[in-house]
């Protein structure tokens, strides 16, 4: 595993330039960095006040990533910005760059296979990508023959995983369990359902298509008591895992001009192309897209207002619990 900042920031570039990069961009080139102990001497010359632990924690993830990770390994990063996880294959050793932006240095080449929505996975590796670490090799519970697996399109048994305390993202693994229960009970036309509650709890006006043929629309929802006031949206959801391109986009911008609806919402639980993000910024006045985890942070905040019945399908309860400083 490989993440690209801590909020992300380099994700997008990863996946558009085919690499993966970490941080510590106040590393020279490290290609002739020869041993684990050399990179430590480094280490303490760039940062001569770092307690012992941080640097034998920070030298192990850089060293991972020069040495240990070969080509043909499988690489997983976890997104920001979508609720899902992109895994690839590594296809070069480590690369000093200065000509990809000032914060993507330290490299290395991938092709990426396939982004697949975290609940698609199962809970004992989504444990494991949720650990606090830049780098770290996933290998337990038969990880990559898993992973391997769901590329091809099927799954292997989940396994019993004990998690140290500490070390994992409760957050995070809360609603990868939250995401993973909505995935299951609320599959096809059921997620359409749920998502017209959601704006109901909102004060909107709606109106959902049957199961079937929709005409590229699942849900008109308007403002008011009538539904009558703008603004006047049209929402299109698609449940499957597959991330939606941008043909679905420009699809549903010709669907709100047939239904003269003032803005569209595009809801895809399996995330979407890097082409369809990047052409989403040209209509960010009239077009929203929604992944599975924008759809649980909406949830989240108007659960209290959704109808009762919806409340049993999907029992949710609020804890508070202590932040555990890293």
């Amino acid at each position: 595993m490989v993440r690209a900042g801590r909020y992300g920031e380099e994700e997008q570039q990863a996946l558009e330039k085919g690499l993966v990069t970490i941080g510590w961009n106040e590393f020279p080139d490290l290609s002739k960095v020869k041993s684990r102990s050399e990179l430590a001497a480094l280490y303490a010359k760039l940062h001569p006040n770092a307690k012992k632990m941080a640097i034998a924690n920070e030298v192990g993830q850089i060293w991972r990533f020069l040495d240990n990770i070969k080509i043909g390994d499988l690489v997983a990063l976890p997104l920001k910005h979508q609720s899902a996880i992109a895994i690839g294959k590594v296809e070069s050793d480590y690369k000093y760059r200065k000509d990809l932006g000032e914060d993507i240095i330290h490299i290395r080449r991938v092709r990426w296979i396939k982004t697949i929505p975290r609940s698609e996975f199962d809970q004992d590796l989504l444990y494991s990508f949720g650990a606090f670490m830049t780098v770290c090799q996933i290998e337990r519970n038969n990880a990559e023959a898993r992973v391997n697996a769901l590329l091809k399109g099927r799954r292997l048994p989940e396994e019993e995983e004990e998690v140290e305390a500490g070390k994992l993202d409760i957050e995070q693994a809360s609603r990868d369990q939250i995401l993973k229960h909505i995935s299951q009970k609320f599959k096809g036309h059921d997620l359409a359902r749920l998502l017209e509650a959601l704006l109901q709890a909102q004060g909107y006006t709606t109106t959902r298509s049957a199961p079937g043929p929709d005409g590229g629309v699942d849900i008109l929802a308007g403002a008011g008591q009538l539904g009558f006031e703008n603004p006047r949206i049209c929402i299109q959801v698609k449940s499957s895992s597959s991330p939606v391109d941008a043909p679905t986009l420009r699809n549903l911008q010709g669907t709100m001009q047939n239904f003269k609806a003032d803005q569209g919402l595009l809801i895809s639980w399996g995330g979407f192309t890097s082409k369809a993000i990047e052409e989403s910024r040209r209509t960010f006045f009239s077009v929203r897209l929604w992944d599975s985890g924008k759809l649980l942070d909406e949830i989240l905040e108007h659960f209290e207002k959704l109808p009762d019945s919806l409340k049993t399908e999907l029992p949710l309860k609020r804890i508070w619990t202590l932040v555990i400083e890293e």
